[in-house]
């Protein structure tokens, strides 16, 4: 086994602040006494191989520079390759990205001092995690924060225009996409419920933020073994306005337009030709059927101690 840390480190994260603050991340690492190796990714899925490529030579413990996407494809190059030893691995964040997300859940500092000091902990969660089957392409993904189709898949396709705003990419995205996005009609099935109707919204969460930090589910808890589900069919631009701040303190789930679940697996179908498209931690990841299955407590995060 390994005992090194393996560091991936996405130069664009952040607008190039990680590339522009690895020099002083190297640094701090080295000052906290971290034997490592690093790598910077090239590509969007260039993440993927890298990790799949280091648990080959035994690596467990990794170290990602970056936001919510380069967590996002280093859950998915662990759980795709699916190592014989995947609960002795380990992954510590040092945030830099547009919404930081995942780390609101679990109080990560942002201060990359601070948050290599929790690295160095080594304190770790157990985290569920989402897999994510595309019908038409059979393609699987995994997502370790919140994923959705219909109106938030739409903003992501949207959002990279706004990703200057920096966390207000997100509500400023969604504001301009809400009076142009034409609803599709899903069939939405789970423990024994059927929906079938237009839809504005359905997300699928496993943390407490996304979209730069709003609360659009109620009861997240990512290691209770169920998902949280939130489900609009229609809310006005109104509504929201007047309600920006139930966005981020998460009462706008107490709504009356808004319903919220708990489930473990669902299927959704697309009953009309509108192109829906399917997010998963901020990423587009493809549009129309798909299966959810939830896995308990798959990845082990490093976390800041209770």
């Amino acid at each position: 086994m390994n005992t090194n840390w393996f560091v991936i480190i996405n130069p664009k994260s952040g607008h190039g602040s990680a590339k522009k603050k690895w020099p002083l991340i190297k640094k701090e690492l080295i000052i906290q006494n971290f034997d490592f190796e690093y790598e910077f990714t090239k590509h969007h899925n260039h993440a993927v191989e890298l990790v799949k490529q280091a648990i080959i030579k035994e690596f467990t413990k990794f170290i990602c520079v970056g936001g919510d996407g380069t967590i996002h494809h280093l859950v998915n190059g662990i759980l795709h390759l699916n190592p014989s030893n995947k609960n002795e691995l380990k992954i510590g964040v040092i945030p830099i990205g547009t919404g930081n997300d995942w780390i609101k859940t679990y109080k990560i500092s942002k201060n990359y001092k601070k948050s290599i000091a929790i690295i160095k902990n080594e304190n770790t969660i157990s985290q569920d995690i989402g897999k994510i089957k595309i019908k038409e392409s059979n393609k699987i993904i995994y997502f370790n924060n919140l994923a959705g189709i219909g109106f938030d898949g739409y903003v992501v396709n949207k959002v990279s225009k706004f990703k200057h705003l920096g966390f207000l990419a997100y509500l400023t995205g969604a504001l301009v996409s809400l009076t142009s996005y034409n609803k599709s009609t899903l069939e939405i099935k789970f423990n024994n419920i059927i929906i079938k109707q237009k839809t504005l919204l359905f997300l699928i969460g496993l943390c407490k933020f996304s979209g730069g930090g709003m609360q659009l589910t109620k009861n997240a808890n990512p290691t209770d073994s169920l998902f949280d589900i939130t489900h609009v069919s229609k809310i006005t631009l109104f509504t929201i306005l007047s309600n920006l701040r139930g966005l981020f303190n998460g009462n706008l789930t107490n709504h009356k337009s808004v319903n919220n679940y708990k489930t473990s697996q669902l299927k959704i179908k697309v009953l009309d030709n509108q192109l829906t498209y399917i997010q998963a931690d901020g990423e587009l990841i493809g549009s129309g059927n798909f299966k959810v299955k939830l896995l308990p407590k798959a990845i082990n995060f490093i976390v800041p101690k209770p």
